[in-house]
């Protein structure tokens, strides 16, 4: 990290944390694949959350380590998973009529670019040495009530994940709600992208030229 910066971006758990404090008590939640995934090593203990994993699972825990791994035990990412008392695994077909049915009350998922009007690309970029795979995605972005996006504010050449126009192939139109990254929480409006926090140190202005994008204020 440059040493003459004046801010620190988040991790990615404190991504995570931030996430988490917004999600409800009781939510029903999809992770997508990445870094979303280590939202469920952030679940506080006093809090009921209920992770959902499209492959088959509810009541998803953290992830498994030692003696708790499980071989058959797998989130969609196929990283070894715990299961809460209660929580439950069931067929590939349940999970996504679940997901389809409208009874996700968030999903979080990764991104390559995210649109100033909530348009999700985050399944295809334009490297043709990059397999394309959307997954459950499209199903996610358009069946959960919520979609919140957790990701770095920049590619690894230093551009703008936020963009007026996504220029990647969409998984969703319009279906993005709030936007976490290590500079800054977003949220979507009818209007553009309004700031709800961003990391102490790092100015609005700056902000919008890290971004491109003029941003509102809360």
């Amino acid at each position: 990290m440059n040493s003459k910066l004046a801010y620190t971006p988040r991790t990615s758990a404190q991504i995570a944390e931030a996430i988490v404090g917004d999600i409800p008590e009781g939510a029903y939640v999809n992770l997508g694949i990445g870094l979303p995934m280590m939202i469920a090593n952030c679940l506080p203990s006093d809090r009921e959350i209920i992770i959902q994993s499209e492959n088959g699972i509810l009541g998803m825990g953290p992830l498994a380590q030692g003696d708790e791994v499980d071989s058959e035990l797998v989130n969609a990412g196929k990283q070894n998973v715990t299961l809460l008392p209660g929580g439950s695994i069931f067929h590939h077909g349940d999970s996504f009529s679940m997901i389809r049915g409208g009874h996700l009350d968030i999903c979080v998922l990764g991104a390559f670019q995210v649109s100033s009007s909530g348009d999700l690309a985050n399944w295809r970029t334009l490297d043709r040495d990059a397999i394309p795979a959307v997954g459950g995605a499209m199903d996610l972005a358009r069946g959960a009530k919520q979609v919140f996006v957790m990701m770095e504010h920049r590619t690894k050449r230093g551009e703008s994940k936020l963009v007026e126009r996504c220029s990647y192939p969409l998984t969703g139109v319009g279906v993005v709600n709030r936007i976490y990254t290590d500079l800054a929480t977003l949220e979507v409006t009818p209007h553009g992208l309004r700031v709800l926090h961003r990391v102490d140190g790092l100015t609005h202005s700056e902000l919008e030229n890290i971004s491109q994008l003029n941003l509102m204020e809360t």
